[in-house]
């Protein structure tokens, strides 16, 4: 068996459109530190622990977008389907878990869209059927950007069509290796400020107040994956009252 990590790491260095800070306390400083916390007539300090080192600490401050991570209805609205929509806690952990495939989009151009027609063709390079439940990977190569603007510009992003065409194969969980399951944002404004038509910001995510579905965005390696026999995998970390969360994406191979 073969586990292949389709992650990419929530980055403080990394170009965000909110902002992650990481404050982070080495082992040195945490033995300074502890005391502190714990005062008493016994003073806790480095001469209490080997070497003068205690445990390592770090507090993060970041959206729950950043980062490979799970949008769950929530995020679209607060009803789906005419009820209330489910927000990250609420995720079956079944939509997580299941048979995956991968549709490349890798020759499309960067800003371009992804139609049903693209999805058909992809399915029938790779000689596949999706089954009902089956995990849907978009390639669009956009991970390799990672770490610099580009990351936010060069991929092609899914139409409405083109997801309810996989609505039509009963796919529930949509992935991709780009920012979001959407053109890059640059382009969806572009098309607002020159139409006024407000229906191009953000359609595929607006598509889940009609339609109960959930998206993984910023996967990474889907070129490492076989086209289909996989599991795929990707829980995401229960957070309260939260539309997404990080999640740790891999697959799962049998040799």
């Amino acid at each position: 068996m073969r586990i292949i990590d389709l992650s990419i790491p929530i980055d403080d260095c990394a170009p965000e459109p909110f902002a992650v800070r990481i404050a982070r306390i080495g082992h040195a400083e945490g033995a300074g530190r502890v005391g502190e916390k714990f005062p008493g007539e016994r003073k806790i300090g480095p001469d209490t622990f080997p070497g003068g080192m205690f445990l390592s600490h770090e507090t993060v401050e970041a959206s729950v977008h950043c980062g490979t991570h799970m949008d769950a209805p929530w995020h679209f609205g607060p009803q789906s389907e005419g009820l209330p929509a489910k927000k990250i806690a609420d995720v079956p952990l079944e939509w997580c878990y299941g048979n995956g495939f991968v549709i490349d989009a890798t020759a499309l151009p960067p800003g371009g869209e992804i139609t049903p027609e693209d999805v058909r063709r992809g399915l029938g390079k790779i000689d596949y059927q999706p089954q009902p439940g089956d995990i849907a990977l978009i390639r669009t190569g956009a991970d390799r950007y990672f770490g610099g603007k580009e990351y936010f510009l060069q991929f092609a992003g899914l139409s409405v069509e083109a997801v309810e065409y996989l609505f039509g194969l009963r796919i529930r969980t949509i992935g991709t290796d780009a920012p979001g399951l959407d053109r890059p944002f640059m382009n969806m404004v572009a098309d607002y400020q020159r139409t006024a038509d407000g229906s191009k910001l953000w359609p595929v995510h607006l598509l889940g107040r009609k339609k109960e579905y959930c998206h993984i965005e910023r996967l990474a390696n889907l070129g490492a994956l076989p086209t289909h026999g996989f599991k795929f995998a990707c829980f995401p970390v229960k957070i309260k009252d939260a539309g997404a969360a990080w999640a740790r994406a891999v697959a799962i191979i049998e040799d």
